[in-house]
């Protein structure tokens, strides 16, 4: 071994040179341009207020740099750099003393840089004469070794500890991102103390990429992975974008989230640093979790809830690399009934844990953990959790847990709060009662129906498959009697809500491939393929999923509502789907499922021009008699009228009977209504009227009627009557013009009609038509009228006649 020696001492007032100061002795093999690099790294200014002319007592108690550099062509350099009593007009100067370590080589000893902290080698002067130093054969360690009170000096500092060691390893990375990290502490001894910790801590490779000095003035400018700094100093520290850790102040409030250094932190305030070379003997990452978190729990250190997750975590993953007396150890620190603050990712990486040392080690050994999460399941609620197998709980162990758990198991699944309850804890109960053993046969039935509709409802709250689904169908394969029961609930939900049924067993594959009948299951779960196989055929959609039921409508009649509300669930059927169900199924099959609901709702909901609607509203009014009434009853009943004034004679008095059913059927469809007033205006303005109902409909003065007769009588098939029928345009004069104390709605339309849409008609005439007309007029009317035909088609406004007739209103 031969580590070349470096002196280095401060400038004294008044050299030639303009230097911090000068090398007084170098070894061999030191190139220029390694001091170069070498100068700035062992340079040294005094704290601030310290003294000009200390006395020796002073002089010893200010601090000294101790530092570990990395050089650009890989060696190393380990120093110290210490203020020292200077001569004439510099009473205080530095020295520094170093030793150069050339690349790929050891420091003697194997040590690290950090055991080299009060090594006995480092002089404070310069060889007599400037000689050139001996090569170093050996480094020899301080009078302590480095570990010596790290575990007192780790506990005074144990509210910085966690924050310091995360640091402290990011630090040690092959390419740390930032600056170095900034320990500000009173006492520089204190720093390499914290350098202590790391060496301790820290793997070797990431122990000597550890860069260091124990005290500077400017640690922004310091090329070192981690300085000391005074408390003065701290505040520049952080102005320049530091990870500062004032260790001399107020302890920190905020935790680390680094999970690897907070474990670490509570392994050195529980004094056993040998724990950290036990757990990187484990295999994974050295600086995860789960490791250390092993060996602490293994060796009785306390660990809070997310370190115990880390443990439990890995050692599901590596369940090899633990012996029996670990896994035991680890086991019984995990499950120990002092700990209060568990939480649910612990109780899921216990619960991995069970999973992959059930059958690999004795029941006697996993009995602690699968107590653990039965327990959490019945009295924490916590519906993830990987459950242990039935066989976990034989024998006298078995006993006891469903002695004490099986009553409060039952209490819960009796409680009416079952609709209330989420789904993933109805469903962890029952596992549980399964797996100790406790029967719940007669809370079955309540408990099912509670849990059905409790599934559709949570499963519609989130896109695709519900978080409940793989426990769920878990439970069913395991319990084919829960099976049976929550199938046989479900299809009874079916034909109530078809829909959020269908859409459920899209989510959650149920098992209903047995012998239960379960027609409505069958037809829900038909329903998405038909609709993608024939698109928009709902007949064929609904007459493919009628037969997936394996039921008559006529022996089951629900099957048709259940059929009926998953093709049109959220809509009415047309008029001709309508007509097709009717003709389907008798009025009785309707009946009983209440689809002829649906029936009157495509009735009613048809465009005005869709012709079938009022032959439906007939039939639908025949077969359901006593279920239709009410608002709906009326409407149906202007349907059929309507269908009389086209088709057929209605009964006397059907202008009136359309206004009657058109109040009683408030609020009317718009089509509807419309269909209804064409129905009516077009009878009224057909040649063959009864002129008692057209009497009746001009006394009402009812706007909306009056109003759509006046768009009837305008409209073209209207115009060319009267073009082209003299007797009809004679006929339309007599009418228009033989009620003048009608209302005002009808007069004013009236005049109007015969301004506007006769006048041109008869003007279109030819002289002879016209004469015909007046022959008409004064035939069926009197000469009176006919005089008055005369005067008003010579007139080329309303004239006279307009304002005669005017004049009888006014004194009406």
């Amino acid at each position: 071994m031969s580590l070349a020696q470096v002196h280095y001492i401060s400038a004294a007032p008044g050299d030639a040179e303009k230097t911090a100061g000068r090398f007084t002795a170098v070894g061999p093999g030191v190139s220029q341009a390694l001091l170069a690099e070498i100068e700035p790294l062992v340079g040294y200014a005094l704290p601030d207020g310290a003294s000009d002319r200390p006395a020796d007592a002073e002089l010893r108690s200010l601090p000294q740099a101790f530092t570990y550099a990395a050089l650009s062509d890989g060696s190393r350099l380990v120093g110290r750099t210490a203020p020292a009593r200077g001569e004439g007009p510099a009473p205080v100067r530095f020295h520094a003393h170093a030793v150069h370590i050339p690349s790929g080589v050891p420091l003697p000893g194997d040590r690290l840089p950090v055991e080299a902290w009060r090594s006995p080698h480092w002089v404070s002067v310069t060889p007599v004469g400037g000689a050139l130093p001996d090569p170093l054969g050996a480094l020899p360690p301080g009078p302590a070794p480095v570990r010596e009170g790290l575990d007192d000096f780790a506990v005074s500092r144990g509210p910085w500890l966690a924050a310091v060691l995360a640091d402290l390893r990011r630090a040690s990375e092959e390419a740390p991102a930032g600056g170095p990290v900034v320990l500000v502490e009173r006492q520089n001894a204190d720093v390499a103390r914290w350098l202590g910790l790391a060496a301790v801590t820290l793997p070797r490779d990431s122990v000597e990429r550890l860069t260091f000095t124990t005290y500077t003035r400017r640690p922004g400018s310091s090329a070192l992975r981690v300085v000391g700094a005074l408390p003065e100093d701290a505040a520049a520290a952080r102005e320049a974008g530091l990870r500062v850790h004032v260790c001399a102040d107020r302890p920190p409030v905020d935790g680390t989230p680094d999970m690897w250094a907070r474990t670490a932190a509570r392994v050195w305030r529980s004094r056993a640093p040998e724990l950290f070379q036990e757990a990187r003997e484990l295999p994974g990452d050295p600086f995860a979790a789960g490791p250390l978190a092993v060996i602490a729990l293994c060796n009785g250190v306390a660990l809070g809830p997310e370190e115990r997750a880390a443990a439990a975590g890995w050692a599901a993953e590596r369940p090899y690399a633990l012996d029996a007396e670990r896994i035991g150890r680890l086991v019984e620190a995990l499950a120990s009934p002092g700990i209060d603050d568990r939480t649910g990712s612990e109780f899921d990486a216990v619960g991995r844990l069970f999973g992959a040392l059930d059958g690999r080690c004795p029941a006697s050994v996993t009995a602690p953990l699968a107590a653990m999460l039965v327990t959490e399941a019945v009295r924490g609620g916590n519906g993830s959790l990987e459950l242990p197998r039935r066989d976990a709980f034989v024998g006298p162990d078995g006993e006891a847990i469903a002695g004490v758990l099986g009553p409060e198991l039952l209490t819960e699944l009796e409680s009416g709060a079952g609709g209330a309850r989420p789904v993933a804890r109805t469903v962890q109960l029952l596992r549980v009662a399964r797996l100790l053993g406790v029967n719940g046969t007669e809370l079955l039935p309540g408990v099912v129906d509670r849990l059905a509709p409790a599934l559709l409802a949570e499963a519609s709250e989130e896109p695709g498959p519900p978080a409940f689904a793989p426990a769920l169908l878990e439970l069913l394969d395991e319990q084919f009697d829960v099976r049976t029961a929550l199938l046989g609930a479900l299809d009874r939900i079916a034909p109530a809500a078809p829909g959020a049924v269908a859409r459920f067993l899209e989510r959650v594959a149920l098992p209903f491939t047995g012998t239960q009948a379960l027609p409505h299951l069958r037809m829900c779960a038909e329903v998405p393929g038909a609709m993608t196989t024939l698109g928009r055929d709902r007949t064929a959609v609904w007459h493919r999923v009628l037969r997936a039921a394996g039921l008559s409508p006529f022996a089951e009649p629900l099957v048709l509502r259940t059929a009926v509300g998953l093709v049109w669930e959220d809509r009415a059927p047309t008029v001709e789907e309508a007509r097709m169900l009717l003709e389907a199924a008798t009025s009785d099959a309707h009946r009983a499922a209440g689809t002829w609901a649906r029936l009157v709702d495509a009735a009613l909901g048809a465009p005005a021009d869709t012709e079938d609607a009022t032959a439906l509203a007939h039939d639908l009014l025949r077969a359901f008699p006593q279920e239709i009434g009410g608002r709906e009853r009326a409407a149906l009943q202007l349907l059929d009228l309507c269908r009389d004034l086209r088709t057929g004679a209605p009964e006397p008095g059907w202008a009136e009977q359309v206004r009657t059913l058109r109040d009683r059927a408030e609020p009317l469809e718009p089509a509807v209504q419309e269909r209804a007033f064409t129905a009516l205006v077009e009878r009224l303005l057909a040649p063959d009227r009864p002129g008692a109902e057209l009497y009746d409909f001009v006394r009402s003065d009812d706007a909306e009627l009056i109003a759509a007769y006046d768009r009837a009588a305008r409209a073209e098939p209207t115009r060319t009557r009267l073009r082209t029928h003299p007797a009809y345009a004679a006929d339309c004069f007599t009418h228009w013009t033989a009620h003048p104390h009608a209302g005002p709605a009808w007069t004013t339309t009236a005049a109007a009609l015969l301004d506007e849409v006769l006048r041109p008609a008869v003007r279109a005439m030819t002289a002879e038509a016209v004469a015909e007309v007046e022959e008409t007029v004064g035939r069926t009317g009197s000469s009176g009228r006919a005089n008055a035909f005369r005067d008003w088609n010579r007139s080329r406004a309303l004239g006279r006649l307009g304002r005669r007739i005017a004049g009888r209103v006014r004194r009406g």
